[in-house]
């Protein structure tokens, strides 16, 4: 009987590791065949958000919001990590410099269907630089190591690193080879390079987006030194076009506020960078899309406006942009108790000219 109760145990345990194999091999073809990405933005890329955003690029790779490892582990995780299965391909982004808690939070991400799991080595705001994580972790690259290694101990599912070209005074290429080399000997899976150096002091979250000068060249630089390592490129990225030039000598671009404030530019990535054959919608196929996902997310008692705040950049550079705006913003045309039809009632009028 015992030898039976054996064989059925270790067959449990062989059939838990190929499973879990199969999930990390899928999940590195789903996040490798993506050479856009949008990026983590707080107060932005929430559900709502990459769900519309999904309706205009199948393979465009979307990043939640940063969430705590505290906030995951303590917190409403129906809340923080819940989202819609067309969602995927979909990366959580984690702050944290805990690898025990990193790698328990990696473990949660898996479980809950996330394709991967990032961590955030850049965001130099004052609130997360008393937490011990972001932008001042470039400072550790043996922490960022070890909590790479935990969590890839503990996952099957691609663990990667967004962080910057360097930090304060510490922005010397070797300074930032040696962050590099540090993260490849932990078996990160990709790094994410905003090619910006960031300020810890002096300079706001969003100053620390503009005034910094790009190098883009330091990134290619990189990926010339690990021509192995997967290497993605974030700052500045504005256009489709740009992307597209960035692609020539680096795997991956990453773009930001430029997709939320204009997210029309990304109709076109699964046709120009994946060679897709689907016909490219109009934005009114893409509102209508969208409506039934509005309300279903209203009768569950969402708002109006955490709907539409994320669509009024859609006729950006478009004949009436500013009435869409407007009548999905302005208190004259949408208030709290408003439905679904404001967003109909916009878009009729937007087309209408």
């Amino acid at each position: 009987m015992q030898f039976l109760e054996d064989i059925y145990i270790t067959a449990m345990i062989y059939g838990k590791i190929l499973q879990i194999l199969k999930i990390g091999q899928l999940a590195s073809m789903i996040t490798a065949s993506s050479k856009i990405s949008v990026a983590p933005m707080m107060d932005y890329t929430d559900r709502h958000c990459r769900y519309f955003l999904r309706l205009l690029s199948k393979h465009t790779l979307l990043y939640t919001e940063m969430i705590t490892t505290g906030a995951i582990l303590h917190g409403n995780r129906d809340k923080l990590l819940g989202y819609d299965q067309a969602e995927h391909p979909l990366a959580l982004q984690l702050g944290g410099s805990n690898p025990t808690d990193l790698a328990e939070c990696a473990k949660i991400a898996e479980e809950w269907g996330y394709n991967e799991v990032n961590i955030n080595v850049g965001c130099p705001s004052d609130r997360v630089q008393s937490g011990m994580f972001g932008l001042c972790l470039m400072a550790k690259p043996d922490l960022v190591a070890d909590c790479v290694k935990a969590m890839k101990d503990q996952v099957g599912i691609p663990v990667t690193v967004k962080t910057r070209i360097g930090f304060d005074n510490n922005d010397s290429y070797q300074e930032l080879l040696h962050f590099i080399q540090t993260l490849v000997n932990s078996g990160v899976d990709q790094v994410i390079i905003h090619a910006r150096k960031g300020w810890l002091k002096g300079l706001s979250p969003k100053e620390n987006r503009d005034i910094p000068p790009l190098d883009y060249e330091r990134v290619y630089q990189i990926k010339r030194d690990f021509p192995t390592l997967n290497i993605g490129i974030n700052g500045g990225i504005q256009t489709l076009a740009q992307a597209e030039t960035h692609l020539k000598s680096i795997d991956h671009v990453m773009i930001g506020r430029s997709a939320y404030h204009d997210p029309y530019i990304l109709m076109s990535v699964d046709q120009a960078i994946h060679q897709s054959q689907t016909p490219i919608k109009t934005r009114q196929e893409i509102i209508e899309a969208f409506m039934p996902y509005a309300e279903a997310r209203l009768a569950e008692g969402d708002s109006i406006k955490a709907l539409t705040r994320h669509i009024l950049g859609l006729f950006h550079g478009e004949p009436n942009a500013r009435l869409w705006r407007r009548m999905l913003s302005d208190t004259t045309y949408i208030t709290k108790n408003s439905g679904p039809e404001v967003i109909n009632a916009a878009l009729e009028a937007t087309i209408a000219g």
